[in-house]
């Protein structure tokens, strides 16, 4: 894991106590939690981090993305 760096996450009173009760009971940091919320969210949207991706991957979506030719149809 790379060096941390400290930002500011709004929250819902309910998302804030749901995280503070699951962080009691598992002894597991917020924190933590949040990291792996975000996580979820890049893997989710991966598409759109190319500088995350192995080229063969990238190649693989482009093609996946473009329009087919009705002519071929």
């Amino acid at each position: 894991m790379g060096r941390m760096i400290v930002t500011t996450v709004y929250l819902t009173e309910e998302q804030d106590r749901a995280l503070k009760d699951l962080g009691t009971k598992t002894r597991v940091p917020v924190a933590q939690y949040v990291r792996e919320g975000v996580d979820l969210v890049l893997e989710k949207y991966e598409v759109e981090s190319y500088g995350q991706l192995s080229f063969e991957t990238i190649l693989k979506k482009k093609k996946e993305q473009k329009p087919k030719d009705p002519d071929q149809q």
